[in-house]
């Protein structure tokens, strides 16, 4: 079978059910071999840009032909049975009605799959959807059985720690509050995660909001970025009024985790998300490597 896989996420899933993608999107990067296969798809946005112009590109983008194209051509050249595409985020992936545009455009007639996951739960649906396409339900209802086996883990081990008060930001300039399957993930870790709730679209935020709040942990993990691109940024938060005075820069308890890799992505390591964010929020679980996560305090030295 055929398959394109169009958001990394999704090409995580395939991989994981032993099915390796014909071609994936530009951003697709784990596992390694996906870096070597065709990107179908292609960004208008300067990723190498400030977080604000990012965010401004992104508005522009969006009201002149979107933020991703199709290479039509290299799609047809594939000869796709099944395109899996997403529905929740027109921002971090090529959306689904772009997609049903160009497989109009090419010869074969595939099955699209699209995606739309706002909870962990819906990960794992999507999971199992993404198996029945491929004929690996088997293969797929492993996957995810081992996966809540992990979340129960963490949940069992983290209901003997000290709860506090958490936040994560998805962006930081404009301040973006990660919303959909993060509020749970902070929740399962035994926080206290007041700004968004599941299922919660991520959301720009005033900084008087943050301040209001106070974290007593906070998570700084924007999306597509790793820790280099969160390092670069660093001023986005450490120049805006009232940082020093917040509970969880005070108590050295603010953590930068590699955005692009992590809490952004709706699939298989989503578990690897909440395993992590359990390691930054308790002393009681295993940090995690300096290549994942890192004291905000010791990004900042590294400047």
């Amino acid at each position: 079978m055929n398959v394109v896989t169009l958001l990394p996420s999704a090409t995580e899933v395939v991989f994981a059910l032993g099915v390796e993608p014909v071609g994936v999107s530009h951003e697709c990067d784990y596992p390694p071999a996906a870096v070597d296969l065709p990107a179908v798809e292609y960004s208008r946005i300067d990723a190498d840009a400030s977080t604000a112009e990012i965010d401004r590109q992104v508005q522009e983008a969006e009201e002149s032909g979107g933020v991703y194209g199709i290479d039509v051509e290299l799609l047809d050249e594939l000869d796709p049975d099944l395109v899996v595409t997403q529905g929740v985020c027109d921002v971090c992936a090529v959306d689904e009605v772009l997609v049903e545009d160009a497989v109009r455009e090419i010869d074969a007639n595939p099955e699209v799959l699209t995606t739309d996951p706002h909870s962990v739960g819906d990960v794992f649906d999507d999971v199992r959807s993404v198996g029945a396409a491929l004929g690996r339900e088997a293969e797929a209802r492993d996957l995810v059985a081992s996966l809540r086996e992990r979340v129960e883990a963490v949940r069992d081990r983290a209901a003997d720690c000290e709860p506090k008060r958490v936040a994560v930001l998805d962006w930081t300039d404009p301040a973006m509050v990660a919303g959909h399957w993060v509020p749970e993930l902070v929740e399962w870790a035994n926080c206290e995660y007041g700004m968004a709730d599941p299922g919660d679209a991520s959301t720009p935020r005033e900084w008087a909001d943050v301040r209001a709040y106070d974290p007593e942990g906070l998570v700084v993990a924007p999306c597509g970025y790793d820790l280099d691109q969160t390092r670069e940024n660093l001023s986005d938060l450490t120049d805006r009024p009232g940082w020093g005075e917040l509970t969880a820069v005070q108590d050295g308890d603010v953590w930068a985790i590699d955005g692009n890799h992590f809490l952004n992505r709706p699939g298989p390591r989503v578990v690897d998300s909440l395993e992590h964010l359990a390691g930054v929020l308790h002393r009681e679980f295993e940090t995690p490597s300096r290549e994942v996560a890192a004291p905000l305090s010791e990004l900042a030295t590294a400047r």
